[in-house]
């Protein structure tokens, strides 16, 4: 049997592949990896010569993968992402043991994320420096990193145009409910939901617009008696029995025992994950802790009414 020289299949080739199925379009793929569209057609052409299959069909609708190009392009994508496995682990021993890496987020995540992955990046680097600042919402976190003042922020999904992202976790919006409410039926449901006083962060504040989209698209509406911009005086008022109210788990924590919780007639979530700089050149240290994260949170997370909040991530490691 002959045997294919390996060092034919080049590693652009598969960025290549993967761009081009990733657009459905030589072209496109052009534009995004910053070459030509002739190198394009070169590359694949060329890729298919060598392995003797029809990766791309091409049409007027674009190019569309083959069978065997949609599997091929499975392991492309593996050899990619372990190449820069092995790109990072490299940076890593080249200068990981000392560095200084910024975090913006808001409140909920530094409280309930962020410090069982800076203890394990503190028990393997010790030497590395986290500056993490807080935010009152994330389009300051956002902010802070397309100005330069973060390496990474951790924010709501989707984060605009010019940075990289990586899901986390998915943060369930919850109902809160004084200790004496007597539901008339259960689970609950949008009629009652909208029956009951309800105390909501300002209806302008970003990280309820979801919600009101959410629960107003649905033909719905809330009986909103009073504005609070503060989470933990808003989970305060529900706990003496003044109105119910709607946010996110992570930021009604800590819930007192007596507040009952119910999810959504229609469930809600929002996808919090990391984010930094498309065209960022990462320190080590940054990367060190991206790793963390990630390992973390593969698969990402979900936060729910029922999941314990200290069983988020992994278990620390020895």
């Amino acid at each position: 049997m002959k045997k294919l020289p390996h060092n034919q299949v080049k590693l652009t080739q598969l960025e290549i592949v993967a761009a081009v199925a990733k657009t459905s379009s030589f072209s496109e793929a052009a534009l995004a990896l910053g070459i030509s569209q002739s190198a394009v057609s070169h590359a694949i052409s060329t890729l298919e010569e060598t392995l003797g299959v029809i990766i791309f069909s091409r049409g007027r609708h674009g190019a569309t993968l083959t069978p065997v190009g949609d599997r091929i392009l499975a392991h492309a994508h593996s050899i990619l992402n372990s190449t820069e496995a092995i790109l990072r682990e490299a940076a890593i021993a080249k200068g990981v043991e000392h560095g200084k890496v910024r975090v913006a987020t808001f409140r909920s995540v530094a409280t309930h994320v962020l410090p069982s992955s800076i203890k394990q990046l503190h028990q393997r680097f010790p030497g590395i420096i986290i500056n993490l600042n807080e935010h009152d919402d994330d389009q300051q976190a956002k902010q802070a990193l397309k100005e330069g003042r973060a390496d990474i922020s951790i924010v709501t999904l989707p984060a605009g145009q010019g940075l990289q992202t990586w899901e986390l976790l998915q943060d369930e919006y919850v109902v809160l409910l004084p200790p004496d409410t007597q539901l008339k039926s259960a689970p609950l449901t949008w009629e009652e939901l909208t029956q009951q006083p309800l105390i909501m962060p300002p209806v302008d504040y970003v990280m309820m617009r979801p919600v009101y989209e959410h629960i107003n698209g649905l033909g719905y509406w809330l009986n909103v008696v009073n504005e609070i911009e503060t989470d933990a005086a808003t989970v305060s008022l529900v706990a003496q029995g003044l109105g119910g109210t709607i946010l996110p788990r992570l930021s009604a924590e800590p819930i007192p025992p007596t507040v009952q919780v119910y999810s959504l007639p229609t469930p809600l979530m929002r996808t919090i994950g990391v984010a930094v700089l498309a065209d960022a050149l990462l320190t080590p240290a940054v990367y060190a802790l991206l790793d963390i994260l990630r390992s973390q949170f593969t698969p990402p997370a979900a936060i729910s009414p029922e999941t314990p909040l200290p069983q988020i991530g992994l278990p620390d490691s020895d």
